[in-house]
């Protein structure tokens, strides 16, 4: 077997030595776990769509999510002893998170989504002044539960400025046993409803009516679906991941159940949102891993026409391109850890990074997908191969949870002062240190997104200008500034969504391309690599600038910019010569376990 780069994530050889002994440990036993359960196992109940309880008990037993999700703070394993027993080990820690969720993700979307509702349940939790409810969350992590967020609604979506779940004032008899309110409404979208001890659910009281007091509305309580009120519905989908719809009926709510109330609850909904969704980027960066040793080892092996596969030169190209797209959202994803668990009421950085991995690492998951399934075609149908199934979920990532017109219109908030108006900040280094995050818990405000500062992002690409194509997309990231200082969109263009989102992905490539070089500077990546990413950086580029160009509201100068930002990547054959050898090293690297 040819040695590979190392790159991509390889379960028989993982060590991740950044981490400590507990960490790793943890890391290597829940990929020994999935090896042991095998692929046939795992296949067969994704087909069966079968709920993961026997993962769930894996996750009790080893205590994983009570070690990885909860704050130090309340990390005693046994309450009842004088120092409670602390847990050293236990703390909300980003990069072990991330890791974690790559983890689950390249053995399927299903355990990832079981701990990423949970991440989305404990948020309003963790954020709260309630320390009864914390504490309970704590112990019942311990004990093997799994939790839930309660936001959406059929009606509303995700929409936090509306609900029709509405807490009635208890009446004097229900006060007399401690009852506040009685909850009554549907949610819609829910994952792990069926099961979750504590359901963090967002509600208005129906006693404040009126739009100048409907901030001081809103409730974010706890639920537990297997109170006799919790009536649980349905699964919307028919998959493993349970995405329940309930109904809760005068559910009783109690002080002790009660997480935030007024502004405080509509801010929890949105940072929790800031935190428990961005490992959507690292769980499509497992799922593409695992299709992609699938699909180079099936096409180096698969003989058409007298020919190897992969003699073909558009097999080539599709597959060096998926392998740089691929290095490319690992190497995004793993430097926004950093902004992350470095931020601060003085430093919102993440706030554009965050929406950034949530659209454009889960999109270009897709492309990744879309590119090997052009080459494996109907292989990629088999019900044996994992291709199969994450060729079918790899779109649930931009889609299920949090639409990419919405995080590429966050984008375009930042997008000013990105562009023009650069802070200075101390150096970020990378952020593999055991220390808890407790900044996600205490995020502030969720308004000012346009007031937040950047680093100026030119000194990176200028320090890599060396490299041909980061200099030749550099040239287009300028021209990008030129476009918005002589011909920026107008009041009214302001107004098409369609405009301004195709505005919106060609910031984001920016974006992109800055904390990739970044990373890559950290990491000592070789030159081939980075060189091979900004040819599709260029590519994708002046892809968004033909669509510019063509858009119904484009204005005369704005179709000459358009035109005058199109580059042709500096082509290198025996660059790319090199990257597809260690693509091809790939080829029978990892197979999973019958």
């Amino acid at each position: 077997m040819t040695q590979t780069d190392g790159l991509l994530f390889n379960p028989n050889t993982y060590d991740p030595q950044q981490f400590d002994d507990e960490t790793r440990r943890l890391l290597r036993a829940t990929i020994d776990w999935f090896e042991g359960q095998g692929k046939k196992r795992i296949l067969d109940d994704d087909l069966a769509a079968q709920w993961p309880a026997d993962f769930v008990d894996f996750v009790k037993r080893e205590k994983l999510f009570a070690t990885f999700l909860t704050p130090s703070e309340f990390a005693a394993d046994d309450r009842s002893t004088e120092d409670g027993g602390a847990n050293a080990d236990k703390r909300w820690d980003g990069a072990r998170n991330a890791a974690l969720s790559e983890i689950l993700g390249f053995y399927g979307l299903t355990y990832w989504y079981t701990e990423q509702v949970t991440i989305l349940g404990l948020g309003p939790i963790w954020q709260s002044e309630n320390k009864d409810a914390k504490l309970k969350a704590a112990d019942d992590l311990a004990a093997g539960e799994v939790m839930a967020f309660g936001l959406s609604e059929r009606e509303h979506g995700a929409d936090v400025y509306n609900t029709d779940m509405v807490l009635t004032p208890a009446s004097d008899e229900d006060r007399a046993n401690g009852i506040l309110y009685r909850a009554t409404g549907e949610k819609y979208y829910i994952g792990n409803g069926n099961v979750a001890s504590m359901v963090s659910v967002f509600g208005r009281r129906g006693d404040i009516d009126g739009s100048p007091n409907r901030d001081q509305a809103y409730v974010f309580f706890a639920a537990d679906s297997q109170h006799d009120n919790y009536h649980l519905i349905d699964n919307v989908v028919h998959m493993q991941i349970y995405v329940s719809t309930f109904r809760l009926e005068d559910y009783p709510v109690r002080e002790e159940d009660i997480l935030h109330t007024g502004v405080e609850a509509f801010a929890a909904a949105l940072n929790t949102v800031n935190v428990g969704k961005f490992n959507l980027c690292s769980c499509s960066i497992g799922m593409t891993e695992h299709a992609f040793y699938e699909a180079i080892t099936h096409a180096q092996n698969r003989i058409l026409y007298g020919n190897p596969v992969t003699d073909f030169a558009h097999v080539r190209a599709n597959f060096v391109d998926a392998y740089a797209r691929l290095i490319a959202m690992k190497l995004f994803s793993q430097r926004s850890v950093d902004y992350f668990r470095s931020a601060s009421l003085d430093d919102r950085r993440y706030l554009l990074f965050n929406p950034m991995t949530k659209a454009k690492v889960t999109m270009e998951g897709e492309t990744v997908l879309r590119a090997l399934h052009d080459v494996i075609a109907a292989k990629g149908y088999e019900k044996n191969t994992m291709f199969r199934e994450v060729a079918q979920l790899i779109g649930t990532l931009p889609r299920l949870e949090g639409t990419v017109h919405v995080n590429v219109g966050l984008v375009l908030k930042f997008m000013p002062n990105y562009m023009f108006n650069p802070a200075a900040y101390p150096e970020i280094g990378t952020r593999n240190d055991p220390t808890d995050d407790v900044f996600f818990w205490n995020q502030g405000p969720t308004r000012g997104a346009a007031k937040v500062r950047f680093a100026d992002w030119k000194p990176v690409y200028e320090k890599h200008a060396s490299i041909p194509n980061v200099a030749r997309f550099y040239e287009q990231a300028q021209a990008f500034g030129t476009l918005l200082a002589t011909a920026a969109p107008d009041a009214e263009q302001q107004q098409d969504l369609d405009f301004m989102l195709n505005v919106g992905h060609l910031f984001s490539l920016i974006v992109y391309g800055q904390l990739i070089l970044e990373q890559a500077g950290l990491t000592g990546l070789d030159d081939d690599i980075v060189d091979q990413i900004f040819d599709f950086q260029i590519r994708d580029f002046s892809t968004y600038a033909v669509a510019l160009h063509g858009k119904p509201s484009s204005t005369q100068a704005q179709q000459e910019w358009a035109l005058s930002a199109i580059r042709k990547p500096v082509p290198d054959a025996e660059r790319f010569g090199r990257v597809w050898e260690r693509v091809k090293a790939y080829d029978g690297a990892y197979e999973m376990r019958p």
